[in-house]
């Protein structure tokens, strides 16, 4: 860990994020597509990536997969010239195991971590703090805490996080508590810089209006520069225009979601020839029937009327 690290991603961890999908062809992951994608993505306005967390299928990856994802991810972005920050994602149930990841993943082209609370064992308060104190202690890069239990089957509550955002490598966090009160709270009484991205796709518009610095969302996969135009606008004190731009894309945040997410996603990826196949992994599956109808037909609506002509 360098001070130098810690501040740059601080500073970094605003504006939209992108919970990367990760493209797999044959079983295998596909360095075609993910080249694509990062290309694509890069050359718009996303701030970052975030790699491997829930939207990319992290659990599902082996070692040496997790590690080509972040190399090809970062040689496309140093190709084109452009320094995007990079998110690994981490979760795990046993504090040493993930020491362990840390070590691991230490020498990684990555610029910090985002981790999950421990899943499925619902540790104390006092154990979460324990828990993440020692990962940020021993981490070599800055992190970003993850707060979603409704995975993880326990919450970090304001206090846990009001007493870990004191620690010098623990920088913001990606809040899913998908409790509006708890948020506002939180963000009333954070400490300075410290950052606030929601990873709510159904509730990006009101977390920004409440005070969050930006956003990780799947669903700006799609439509990106209108998720984009949304926090522009507001800052802008434009809360007509940005009300507007989210009333014309908050379909898609209920589509991509209507089934386990990110087979939506992929589907629609792949029928836009950004990636060559909507493939996930068990226990994930494709989309149903019922559901690619519907996204068949958003992706007709959404088409320019040239090429739906054509």
């Amino acid at each position: 860990m360098t001070d130098h690290s810690t501040t740059d991603l601080a500073s970094r961890l605003r504006g939209l994020w992108l919970p990367l999908i990760t493209p797999f062809r044959d079983g295998e992951l596909d360095e075609v597509s993910l080249r694509r994608l990062v290309g694509h993505y890069a050359a718009g306005p996303v701030d970052g990536f975030i790699l491997a967390a829930t939207s990319g299928e992290g659990m599902s990856l082996r070692a040496g997969e997790l590690e080509r994802l972040v190399t090809v991810t970062r040689s496309e972005l140093l190709g084109i010239g452009r320094h995007m920050p990079i998110l690994l994602g981490l979760s795990g149930a046993s504090t040493a195991k993930m020491m362990d990841a840390l070590d691991e993943t230490a020498a990684w082209p990555i610029d910090g971590y985002l981790i999950a609370s421990p899943y499925y064992i619902r540790p104390s308060q006092r154990g979460l703090v324990q828990h993440f104190t020692a990962l940020a202690d021993h981490a070599s890069w800055p992190i970003a805490l993850y707060n979603i239990p409704y995975r993880t089957g326990v919450s970090l509550t304001n206090e846990t996080l009001l007493q870990l955002a004191k620690h010098p490598n623990i920088v913001g966090m990606k809040d899913c508590s998908a409790d509006r009160a708890q948020s506002i709270d939180f963000l009333s009484r954070r400490p300075p810089g410290f950052r606030v991205l929601t990873g709510e796709d159904a509730l990006y518009h009101e977390a920004l209006t409440d005070g969050a610095d930006g956003a990780i969302l799947l669903s700006a996969h799609l439509e990106t520069d209108a998720f984009a135009s949304v926090q522009t606008l507001l800052k802008q004190g434009d809360r007509d225009g940005a009300r507007a731009c989210w009333k014309a894309i908050s379909v898609l945040t209920r589509l991509l979601f209507a089934e386990p997410s990110p087979a939506p996603a992929k589907y629609w990826l792949a029928r836009g020839g950004l990636i060559d196949s909507a493939e996930v992994r068990l226990p994930m599956v494709e989309v149903s029937a019922e559901l690619a109808a519907l996204l068949d037909e958003e992706i007709e609506r959404r088409r320019p009327p040239l090429l739906r002509r054509a």
